[in-house]
């Protein structure tokens, strides 16, 4: 009989089929078309595993709940991670920030964002998961501003005023976010409330 060598480990054998990825991303999709398209207090987790082909015990394991499961879906749409501040100017650094933020929200469907917002007043639970998440969106959009250049607040201000005249631009005016808007909105709006005097 042989003994294990201090330090050594035994581990049970693996059991169970591995994880179906493609399974996975399924039940994601499907929760975001049924998402835009009935909205979050209609949207149900049978609907989503009629959808999807996927058993309801198959996405109660994975997500303990539909707020779960929506934060899950919403992080997989997500878009890449924002530019590094490159520019030689804070005015060259907020411009490239703010294109790629509008061109982010601009890319989400109307629908879909409705539907969460909704959401998120009605379902604590979703608003807690949803406003983490946020959170870190916004540290890793500002992050890279350098500080010595901002009024002191200043990245927390961006992250707030810029996302909000975007949204109003593409949901309530249903105007594009072109070259022009978002030379206005780096100009006219965020320039003058975060360079320091």
């Amino acid at each position: 009989m042989s003994t294990l060598a201090s330090g050594d480990v035994t581990r049970p054998p693996a059991t169970g089929r591995p994880r179906d990825h493609t399974r996975d991303l399924a039940i994601l999709d499907a929760t975001l078309s049924l998402l835009t398209e009935v909205g979050y207090e209609q949207l149900s987790i049978e609907a989503v595993a009629g959808r999807s082909g996927a058993a309801k015990t198959t996405i109660y394991r994975r997500y303990r709940d539909k707020a779960a499961l929506v934060t899950a879906a919403i992080e997989h749409r997500a878009p890449a991670k924002p530019p590094q501040p490159e520019g030689e100017s804070l005015r060259e650094d907020v411009h490239s920030l703010a294109t790629w933020l509008a061109r982010s929200i601009s890319e989400q469907d109307v629908g879909l964002l409705g539907a969460m917002f909704t959401g998120m007043r009605t379902d604590v639970r979703l608003a807690q998961e949803m406003r983490h998440i946020l959170r870190q969106d916004q540290s890793a959009m500002t992050d890279g501003l350098a500080a010595e250049r901002l009024t002191p607040g200043a990245a927390a201000l961006f992250a707030e005023v810029a996302p909000a005249v975007i949204l109003h631009r593409v949901v309530v005016v249903g105007e594009p976010c072109d070259a022009d808007f978002v030379a206005h909105l780096v100009d006219d709006i965020l320039m003058p409330l975060l360079r320091r005097p």
